[in-house]
């Protein structure tokens, strides 16, 4: 008998949007960075970040401040985590999954800067690798609009 893989998980509309609004609008921070979310499964999250006056960390050549990219770098790999860790509970509703987020606090975060962040936007992707009962760890990618790595990143997050 052939192996079937199993369905796979489909977080509802009224997740996602709770999960929209805690990270755009109620992470103020977030807010403040101009982080906007363009999908999230249980397999990877995707946000964009558009570059603006604020974000320049040298004035010189217009390139995004390293802090901005770590930041980034760190809520989307969070978010990766927590997508994840709603398709774990998929038994609980939406309200109860979206409480999980109280929860959550960065453990470790290690970022690579591998070029300039120069672009007039930039895409920000992150996977969750593991998530635990009460640990979480994901991988992030901080690409220019050509689609460029201009750095990586890798964090641990407890979800308990």
């Amino acid at each position: 008998m052939p192996h079937r893989a199993p369905n796979p998980v489909v977080l509802e509309p009224e997740y996602i949007e709770g999960f929209r609004q805690i990270y755009e609008e109620k992470i103020v921070f977030n807010k403040t960075l101009g982080l906007k979310l363009v999908t999230v499964t249980p397999d990877a999250v995707e946000a964009r970040i558009d570059m603006r006056p604020e974000l320049v960390g040298h004035y010189a050549y217009n390139r995004i401040h390293g802090g901005v990219i770590s930041a980034v770098l760190d809520a989307i790999g969070s978010a990766a985590v927590m997508a994840a860790l709603a398709a774990k509970h998929m038994d609980e509703t939406p309200a109860k999954r979206l409480e999980r987020f109280a929860k959550l606090g960065t453990i470790d975060l290690r970022v690579d800067y591998l070029r300039p962040g120069i672009g007039e936007y930039f895409t920000v992707h992150a996977n969750a690798l593991r998530v635990g009962s009460r640990v979480g760890s994901s991988r992030m990618e901080f690409r220019g609009p050509d689609g460029t790595l201009m750095s990586t990143g890798a964090a641990a997050y407890i979800v308990s």
